[in-house]
């Protein structure tokens, strides 16, 4: 009896058990599970993000169509310069004894690089001039159990304000949240089924193919 007694006092209140390290390990995974959560919503956000076209005057079809017409028509003007230098050629009596040219007879000069743009506007804009691509790219935005429902007025050619913007919202996420990405312009779904040649095969379809590995990646990265 004296000797239980004994080990009472001495070993009173140690506890033999696995609870302190297995709430550990929880909180551990539950922390890895919302970092995992939280790159997989960053990843696709940010592929949404980086494959949306930015508008490009140059490539419009009214634009290609107007550059055409006046290339060709700095074209014809070069091939009458290049007739009329051959029939100058050709004609023996624009030549002195030696072979030089005579007095008053030239050659006519074809355009330079700077008059086929400035006299004939051969790199012109038929519409979009001054133009700032970007307003498509910078609406995706992030937002938590419910989606966003406004347009924004960023514009960001190079999608750095709105991965920015994504990278920081998402902090406050954490698993068993619904996580949205969003564009809400007009000509979001245009967009998405190939209206632009910078993406015709869309953006969200692209990511929604890479999904399956962007979550794997992101299971390996926070892996407990």
């Amino acid at each position: 009896m004296a000797r239980g007694s004994h080990m009472t006092q001495r070993y009173g209140g140690q506890q033999g058990g696995f609870a302190e390290s297995i709430r550990a390990f929880a909180e551990q995974a539950e922390r890895a599970l919302d970092a995992t959560f939280r790159e997989i919503v960053i990843e696709i956000g940010s592929s949404v993000i980086r494959m949306s076209p930015v508008g490009n005057p140059e490539i419009w079809a009214a634009n290609v169509k107007y550059r055409q017409a006046r290339t060709a028509e700095a074209d014809r003007y070069d091939a009458r310069v290049a007739a009329r230098n051959e029939a100058v050629r050709q004609d023996s009596s624009n030549f002195t004894k030696s072979g030089n040219l005579k007095r008053g007879v030239r050659y006519a000069k074809p355009l330079t690089k700077t008059e086929r743009d400035q006299n004939f506007y051969v790199n012109g804009l038929a519409t979009g001039q001054g133009y700032v691509g970007g307003r498509f790219r910078g609406n995706w935005q992030f937002s938590i159990d419910s989606p966003a429902t406004e347009e924004l007025d960023r514009i960001d050619p190079s999608g750095s304000e709105a991965i920015t913007a994504l990278v920081t919202q998402v902090q406050a996420l954490n698993i068993g949240q619904t996580a949205y990405i969003v564009n809400n312009l007009i000509y979001a779904i245009p967009l998405e089924y190939g209206y632009s040649s910078q993406a015709p095969t869309g953006m969200v379809r692209v990511t929604l193919a890479n999904f399956q590995r962007i979550v794997d990646e992101a299971i390996r990265n926070n892996s407990v």
